[in-house]
């Protein structure tokens, strides 16, 4: 059989075909020759022929594992198709293997952590082939879907808060002194029941903000013109206190807001904190 050229159009199109990595296509590729049918088929030998099978299936449960690093707090979804596999040890295992590895490695996306090599057992893989070892042992398609590193810093503290065993993780960053993890992870907890939209007012952007506008005017055409500026702007403020998370009431204490919850802490403990970012990942958003 004559050599066909192996151009990137043609591990492209096997790589649509198929499912399996760009590198594995290559390979198979230039070992059939550049014989597309001939690739697919020894890709199939290879074992991967399971795992290509079921990588078009929804994946829609899995979990969101977390691990934390001297340098790092990693997160990481993971996706399966059902609820039972996520429950699976050897799932679990390698959502923590993985969270680890973002975590000391401070890896910043999904393709690069399918890149990276972890050691498992005795053997060194990228993470994509342990992946696909996985689909095939577990029967059904796993898919990585995000992956973030959060750097620590000697002047930040970050708490973290996983609800429903890795269904939703949230974190909160706050600035100006480490050693308030504790704090921080109050509000984590707050951030995964109730669900803020922004950090504060400032953050929203102005056409969203216009748009509440006009909702608000629209609810109060008819009012005297003295009045009407007054009651846009309470609505406003109501929209900005149930999205904004600096402006929420706290749900442990709903005397207070989450920015004077802050405040208050710093005042006690003579620290310069600041409510910084906060993340909210909900399984499969």
């Amino acid at each position: 059989m004559a050599q066909q050229p192996v151009t990137a159009a043609l591990i492209k199109e096997l790589r649509e075909r198929t499912g399996v990595g760009m590198g594995k296509c290559k390979e198979a590729l230039e070992g059939a020759k550049g014989d597309i049918e001939q690739a697919i088929a020894d890709l199939r030998k290879a074992g991967l022929a399971s795992a290509v099978k079921k990588e078009g299936r929804a994946t829609n449960e899995g979990m969101i594992g977390v691990a934390e690093s001297a340098k790092a707090i990693g997160l990481v979804e993971v996706n399966s198709e059902t609820d039972f596999v996520a429950r699976n040890e050897r799932f679990q295992q390698f959502v923590a293997d993985l969270a680890t590895a973002v975590a000391h490695d401070s890896i910043s996306n999904a393709e690069e952590l399918a890149k990276h090599s972890i050691s498992k057992n005795g053997q060194k893989h990228t993470v994509d082939q342990f992946r696909a070892e996985l689909v095939q042992t577990i029967g059904e398609n796993i898919q990585v879907r995000r992956v973030k590193a959060f750097p620590k810093k000697s002047d930040k503290s970050i708490g973290v808060y996983s609800h429903l065993g890795g269904k939703i993780v949230t974190l909160v960053e706050i600035g100006g002194a480490n050693g308030e993890e504790a704090l921080a992870k109050d509000i984590a907890m707050h951030v995964a029941a109730a669900s803020p939209d922004y950090l504060s007012p400032e953050e929203i952007p102005a056409e969203m903000i216009a748009k509440e506008r006009e909702i608000a005017e629209g609810q109060v055409k008819g009012k005297p013109a003295n009045i009407v500026d007054k009651i846009v702007e309470g609505k406003l403020n109501a929209f900005y206190d149930a999205s904004c998370l600096a402006r929420q009431k706290y749900i442990r204490d709903d005397q207070l807001t989450i920015a004077e919850l802050v405040a208050q802490r710093a005042k006690a403990t003579g620290k310069p904190l600041k409510l910084v970012a906060f993340t909210r990942w909900n399984l499969g958003q």
